[in-house]
């Protein structure tokens, strides 16, 4: 999503399948409820306070920069949400999750219980909302779904299910699981087949995004 004019307040979003048939319906069902914005298009280092105009024109390069439109790529896109984070925070939120990479064998389950480093004002704390987790391409993963979460926007997520090309999916959990496939298919003549993870905590915006490695068995 992407405002495309300083002078006029447009919105450009592309809406999801579900989105789509909600607004077909014309009987109020689609409404927007949340929203993120997010600052992926800004250059900060063009802001200049050397400008011969003064301060009023420090940001002028940053505000004429273009802006995205929307596209249907989550890993491209909104990379960087903009969060509110209490007073007086005097460091950024870090995720833990506890691996730097992950391997498995075909069948192999795991679990991944994110932690928020420096996050309201503890050393590691859980999140009340939870954390989004992205996997790349879902058709590496037999089960991937998230626990701990039970709005109903969560249980929508976790349930939806994938079919065909290769596709991503979003799941909502305070605790992630994951299992490798056994569809020795996909794998060709490939020993091993690789995606990414991305956790993003849903009430502080942290993120980080983790090399998934998927291993076939003789």
């Amino acid at each position: 999503m992407g405002y495309l004019n300083n002078g006029v307040v447009t919105v450009d979003a592309i809406l999801t399948k579900k989105g789509r048939e909600l607004l077909a319906r014309g009987d109020g069902s689609f409404r927007i409820t949340q929203f993120a914005l997010g600052d992926d298009e800004i250059d900060y280092t063009l802001y200049n306070t050397t400008h011969p105009s003064g301060s009023a024109f420090y940001g002028e390069a940053i505000e004429n920069m273009p802006l995205l439109e929307a596209f249907a790529d989550e890993t491209q896109i909104m990379k960087y949400k903009l969060a509110t984070l209490p007073r007086g925070t005097a460091k950024l939120p870090v995720l833990e999750a506890g691996f730097a990479s992950i391997t498995l064998k075909q069948g192999a389950a795991l679990t991944i219980t994110p932690q928020t480093l420096n996050y309201l004002g503890a050393a590691q704390a859980f999140e009340s909302s939870g954390y989004t987790a992205t996997v790349a391409d879902v058709r590496l993963l037999s089960n991937f779904s998230g626990v701990g979460i039970n709005t109903s926007e969560a249980e929508r997520l976790n349930a939806a299910s994938t079919l065909g090309t290769n596709v991503s999916k979003t799941v909502v959990g305070t605790s992630i699981n994951l299992t490798g496939t056994t569809i020795n298919t996909l794998f060709g003549s490939n020993s091993s087949l690789s995606s990414t993870i991305t956790l993003i905590g849903r009430d502080s915006g942290a993120r980080i995004t983790i090399p998934l490695t998927i291993t076939k068995t003789t």
